[in-house]
């Protein structure tokens, strides 16, 4: 199967881990998952993989919405509320199907199914409709902007994840300059022949009031 024909993030299904991952590239002759909702990519062989279809993606979804559940990172959006279902919007067929199954899910009694078919929907409606209304939350104007700390000096920094079992793991150490942490790749690269690296950027923010007119 030719790679060339996905797009960054396609949901494609890896016929040799049995998962489905966003699509984000090559590296040399292998494609780069990265799991739905998030985590440290693999590596897949090009000729294994398919475009995931509606089933898998949504399988995919309701695993990942579990996964955050038991680790604790559940936002208020994804929790049920009681008597306050969500609604479809009109026109829009992924809302309909999603309405649908949970339909479907309610008229067998299966309340698992149909949870899972309503964090769905929420999530699609943050995702696709940019509709937070769910969450119930109130935000209140506060006349505060948000600022560069010119007091703190920012910091990048450099990781090597190149290697085929498991990432190299060499570090920059934080540098004062972009110029800095792309001379220690370079020299990196060198040594060792890795090419892959995760790169992170980190500055101070402070609230200031603004004027009150």
């Amino acid at each position: 199967m030719e790679t060339t024909a996905f797009e960054t993030g396609m949901p494609v299904y890896d016929l040799a881990t049995d998962k489905v991952g966003e699509y984000q590239g090559k590296v040399g002759p292998r494609a780069m998952l990265r799991p739905v909702g998030g985590g440290r990519e693999w590596e897949a062989d090009p000729a294994r993989i398919r475009p995931a279809t509606r089933e898998e993606q949504l399988a995919a979804g309701v695993r990942a919405a579990n996964a955050r559940s038991r680790g604790g990172s559940v936002t208020a959006p994804d929790l049920e509320y009681l008597g306050r279902p969500p609604a479809p919007v009109a026109g829009c067929a992924e809302c309909e199907e999603l309405a649908v199954r949970r339909a479907q899910a309610r008229a067998e009694f299966d309340g698992s199914a149909e949870t899972d078919a309503n964090v769905l929907l929420r999530q699609h409606r943050r995702r696709e409709h940019h509709d937070a209304s769910d969450g119930r939350r109130i935000f209140r104007f506060v006349p505060f902007s948000i600022v560069q700390d010119a007091s703190a000096e920012p910091e990048y920094e450099a990781h090597c994840v190149s290697g085929d079992e498991t990432d190299c793991a060499a570090t920059s150490g934080p540098c004062g300059t972009p110029t800095e942490v792309e001379e220690w790749q370079r020299r990196h690269t060198q040594e060792t022949r890795h090419t892959r690296y995760r790169r992170s950027f980190v500055d101070y923010a402070v609230l200031a009031r603004q004027p009150v007119r």
